[in-house]
C-alpha cells in the first residue's frame, strides 16, 4: 500500500486506515483480529480508535492484539480525546484535567507507553482554547503522544487552533484533521480543506463511503445485515439516504460498471485522491467487506470518470468561498 506523509510532517502512513468504531462491540476480537491482520499484510499501518468507542472497549481489543499478533512497532496508533465517558470532573471535555486524565486511561487501554497520532475528538467551546491546546503541548512533551490532531473541527476552529500553535513557544503543531467527507458529503471543501492546504494539516476523511450508502447497497431496500437495518445506526444512514444521493450513488454504480470493479471501490479512490486528502479511514463489518475496501488500493480513476462524479456530486460555493472553487471544485 502507498504510504503518505501525514499533513507537513515526518510522519508516513498508508493511504487507508482501518477504523475501529464497532471493535469490543458489534466486532468480538476474533473478527478484530482478522481484520488487523489483514490490514497490515496488506501494507496498511494507520489504525484508528478513540476513548469513547465501546465505552473503551475498541482501545482494549485493539491494544490485546498489538505485539501478540502484529508488531507494536508496524503500527501508527491512533486515537481520541475529549468526548464524555462519565459524570465525574475528568469525564470528557477538553479541559487540562480531563485530556490527560483520558490520556493515561488510553495508554492503560492500549497496553502501551506512547500514542502515535492523539487526536481532538470534537471542539470544546466551554474551554478556553489555549488549555486545551496546552494539554495537547504537555503530553507531546511526555513522550506519551508522539503527534497531534483534530476532529470534527470547522474552518476558523482549524485554523484557529493551528495558528496558535504555529505561534506559542513549545506548541505541538496540528498534523491531522478527522472530518466527514465523501461524494455525498462536501462540505468540508469550502473552508476546511483550504485552511488544512495552508496550515499542512492532513485529512483523513471518516465516512468516506457516504456511511455506505456509496456501496449501492441500499439503493432498492435495507439489507438485514447491515448498519441501516440497526436500530443504533439507522438514522446516521438515513441522513444520507435523499434524492441527491441516488443521483450520485447510481452515477458510482455506472462508473463502476465501465470499470469492472465494485461501486465501493470507485467511492473510496475518488475521496482517496482528493486535494489534502492524506487516508480516508474505513471501518468494516467483517474481514471480507474490509478486503473489499482494500482492492481500492489498485483502482485509479481515469480524468472522465472523476471529472463526472466531481460533477454530479458538486456542492455550491457562495461569498466569499468561492474563490476556492477553482482548486478544490
Amino acid at each position: 500500500m502507498e504510504q503518505r506523509h501525514l499533513g507537513r510532517s515526518g510522519l508516513r502512513v498508508s493511504r487507508m486506515a482501518l477504523g475501529t468504531l464497532t471493535w469490543g462491540g458489534d466486532t468480538d476480537a476474533g473478527e478484530a483480529a482478522s481484520q488487523l491482520a489483514a490490514f497490515v499484510e496488506a501494507g496498511g499501518t494507520l489504525v484508528d480508535t478513540a476513548d469513547i468507542y465501546a465505552d473503551g472497549e475498541s482501545e482494549r481489543v485493539l491494544g490485546a492484539l498489538l505485539d501478540d499478533l502484529v508488531p507494536r512497532e508496524q503500527v501508527v496508533l491512533a486515537t481520541k480525546a475529549v468526548a464524555r465517558r462519565h459524570d465525574g470532573p475528568f469525564g470528557g471535555g477538553a479541559s487540562r484535567g480531563a485530556l490527560l486524565t483520558a490520556l493515561e486511561a488510553s495508554l492503560t487501554r492500549l497496553d502501551t507507553d506512547h500514542i502515535d497520532l492523539w487526536q481532538l475528538h470534537a471542539w470544546d467551546e466551554s474551554v478556553p482554547l489555549d488549555e486545551t491546546l496546552s494539554a495537547v503541548d504537555a503530553a507531546v512533551r511526555s513522550g506519551k503522544v508522539r503527534y497531534a490532531g483534530i476532529s470534527n473541527y470547522s474552518g476558523w476552529q482549524t485554523a484557529t487552533a493551528a495558528t496558535r500553535q504555529a505561534c506559542v513557544a513549545g506548541g505541538a503543531p496540528l498534523v491531522s484533521t478527522q472530518v466527514e467527507y465523501s461524494l455525498l458529503e462536501r462540505g468540508v471543501e469550502r473552508e476546511v480543506i483550504p485552511a488544512c492546504a495552508h496550515h499542512g494539516i492532513g485529512v483523513l476523511p471518516w465516512a468516506p463511503l457516504g456511511r455506505g450508502v456509496l456501496t449501492g447497497k441500499y439503493r432498492t431496500s435495507t439489507p438485514a445485515d447491515s448498519r441501516g437495518a440497526s436500530a443504533r445506526f439507522a438514522p446516521y444512514v438515513e441522513q444520507h439516504r435523499t434524492e441527491r444521493a441516488a443521483r450520485i450513488v447510481q452515477a458510482v454504480v455506472t462508473a463502476a460498471d465501465g470499470l469492472g470493479t465494485s461501486p465501493l471501490a470507485v467511492a473510496l479512490a475518488w475521496v482517496r485522491d482528493r486535494p489534502g486528502v492524506v487516508a480516508p479511514v474505513v471501518g468494516a463489518r467483517d474481514t471480507a467487506q474490509l478486503r473489499g475496501s482494500l482492492a481500492a488500493e489498485e483502482l485509479t480513476l481515469p480524468a472522465a470518470i472523476r471529472a463526472a462524479l466531481d460533477d454530479v456530486s458538486g456542492i455550491e460555493f457562495g461569498y466569499p468561498e468561492q474563490g476556492v472553487k477553482s482548486r478544490f471544485g
